[in-house]
């Protein structure tokens, strides 16, 4: 998938849609919920193929951050959070289990995570085609 930074969450969500991330999915009590078809999925179930932050120049309350998942059986969608001190308790408690790999079968796969915190993104590689706007990470 390619690496770009999107100056607005509704132009990167769109971006993702057009690369086939077309379910809205939310965390519940059972794990991530796809509100589309209304299956379920476990952490282990899922992947996390790219994620996109954004900062709020002049506003905090501006900081997300949209996840694009694709889970078992070829589902694939985008989760949006808050990050920083507004970060969802529920979305980081499940974003602990998930694994961040890159896209396609021949990606290499990162362990999952180890301690996600306050909902910031786990590390990535450096990204030399990274461009301006909010901060974008993939695994390629």
């Amino acid at each position: 998938m390619r690496q770009a930074g999107y100056a607005t969450l509704a132009k990167t969500i769109d971006e993702l849609a057009r690369c086939g991330f077309i379910e809205h999915f939310g965390v519940s009590g059972d794990g991530l919920l796809s509100f589309d078809s209304g299956r379920t999925f476990s952490a282990d179930e899922v992947v996390i193929r790219e994620y996109h932050r954004f900062e709020g120049v002049s506003d905090p309350d501006d900081m997300s951050i949209v996840y694009a998942i694709e889970g078992e059986g070829g589902a694939r969608g985008t989760l949006v959070d808050a990050f920083g001190a507004y970060a969802d308790p529920t979305v980081s408690s499940f974003l602990q289990g998930v694994a961040f790999g890159g896209a396609g079968p021949s990606a290499r796969e990162l362990p999952r995570f180890g301690r996600y915190s306050y909902g910031f993104p786990p590390p990535s590689p450096p990204d030399p085609s990274h461009d301006e706007g909010g901060e974008s990470g993939s695994v390629a």
